[in-house]
């Protein structure tokens, strides 16, 4: 073996320059590691002549990527360019040219990440994507390796720094989700275009990562069901609070009897879950299993030397791996076919608001709805409402199927004492009694 790793590395952004910064800062660690030197040679970026914080060579750098991927001395290709079709081309490449890859690209993971590994195996290379979910937090391996002998029941968590960002501002300070969204921006943590974080996407995309490690199936991003935090009302957080809960943009995976259930939704936390002290950009995933009980991975979900760390923490494995002689030995194909819930089959508690005629009866008349369908309260607050005849009902259930809250819902518009079905919302784990 060489007496040194020689890394290109396909972009030089955010976490691209975090990587760099780890390599020259830490040489002396990583040497005492995997016992070489790890040298970065060649650095793939759009613009050469373009100024940069980040202190490298200009000879360092080229805008041709063949110029990386089709050079024989260029060991392990890190890939942290973003984006789908590009990288996914590179990556393909990359692994054909009998290249090891290392990559943070969640989107491309999500979509392709068992075609990927599959061309990973059969080319004998080794394909590690640590940074893809929860930036600095090392769920992934903690997944595959530290729990793999764990029968895995339940991964649940925050998974994207904005929208808790946002929902932090509105739920402690009160702030309006423009107002908490504008400052997201600002500092950072918002995309100009903030659709994919507060809609959920990124979320949900992560999370079809996390339900492949954790139940060994073929969960595809389509299974997962997706809601965003744009239309939540402070009004709901504020009911929230006076219940004991406060709100959360919440994945969920489980798995049941084989049936699996993964979804991204806004979601009412008892204050005494361990999620609900997680605030700001901070990420935290919830994982429970049949021997383990329940554990969980917190820290920060983004960021250049965070997720840079999760990068490099790759690269040691591949190295690792190197230098062994096992590379392309450690893809364990899923076990199990995804089969998804039905609504029958899913259960949970819901958080309901409505605007109900303020008339004797009118109640009764709702509790005997829920009463045909099996559905008890755990929890009602009512308030009158200067709109004349009006009354504000929240709800939160007993424990019940999806299927019956949904009927619920739709007998409820039915009632002509019921003005307005105003919002839902799933909840986990126990508030004020």
């Amino acid at each position: 073996m060489k007496s040194y790793v020689s890394i290109g590395l396909l972009g030089l952004g955010t976490v691209g320059s975090g990587v760099v910064q780890l390599i020259q800062n830490h040489q002396e660690e990583l040497q005492h590691q995997v016992g070489c030197e790890v040298r970065v040679k060649s650095i793939l970026v759009r613009n050469t002549d373009k100024e940069r914080d980040i202190q490298i060579g200009q000879t360092f750098l080229t805008s041709n990527p063949d110029d990386i991927l089709q050079d024989p001395d260029i060991d392990l290709v890190v890939e942290v360019i973003g984006g789908i079709e590009e990288a996914r081309e590179h990556m393909i490449k990359a692994i054909q040219s009998g290249k090891h890859v290392v990559t943070a690209n969640k989107d491309l993971i999500a979509l392709h990440g068992p075609e990927l590994l599959e061309a990973a195996a059969q080319n004998q290379v080794d394909l590690f994507y640590e940074a893809s979910v929860g930036g600095g937090i090392p769920i992934l391996r903690g997944l595959s390796e530290g729990l793999v002998s764990d029968r895995l029941k339940k991964v649940m968590g925050i998974v994207n720094g904005t929208t808790n960002y946002i929902l932090t501002k509105m739920d402690e300070e009160g702030q309006s989700y423009e107002a908490a969204l504008k400052k997201a921006q600002e500092l950072g943590f918002a995309e100009a275009d903030p659709t994919a974080d507060v809609e959920g996407l990124d979320a949900a995309r992560k999370m079809a990562i996390l339900a492949r490690l954790a139940f060994s199936t073929n969960v595809s991003l389509d299974d997962v069901e997706v809601e965003g935090i744009s239309n939540l009302s402070l009004q709901d957080l504020h009911y929230g609070q006076k219940l004991g809960y406060t709100m959360k943009l919440i994945g969920i995976a489980q798995l049941d009897d084989q049936k699996v259930e993964v979804s991204v939704q806004p979601t009412f936390l008892a204050t005494s879950h361990p999620l609900a002290s997680v605030k700001n950009e901070y990420n935290a995933i919830y994982v429970k299993g049949e021997a383990v009980g329940e554990t969980m991975f917190y820290g920060p979900g983004a960021g250049s030397l965070p997720t840079a760390t999760a990068v490099m923490a790759d690269v040691v494995a591949v190295i690792r791996n190197m230098r062994l002689g096992v590379n392309g030995k450690t893809v364990v194909a899923p076990r199990f076919k995804s089969v998804l819930k039905s609504p029958q089959e899913r259960y949970g508690q819901f958080y309901f608001r409505l605007h109900l005629a303020d008339e004797v009866g009118a109640f009764s008349k709702i509790t005997g709805l829920f009463n045909e369908l099996g559905i008890s309260f755990e929890k009602i607050l009512q308030t009158p409402l200067n709109k004349g005849e009006l009354a504000e009902i929240i709800i939160v259930t007993h424990t019940v199927s999806l299927e019956n809250f949904q009927e619920a819902l739709m007998k409820l518009r039915d009632l002509p004492v019921v003005k307005d079905v105003i919002s839902y919302y799933r909840v986990e784990g126990n508030g004020a009694k």
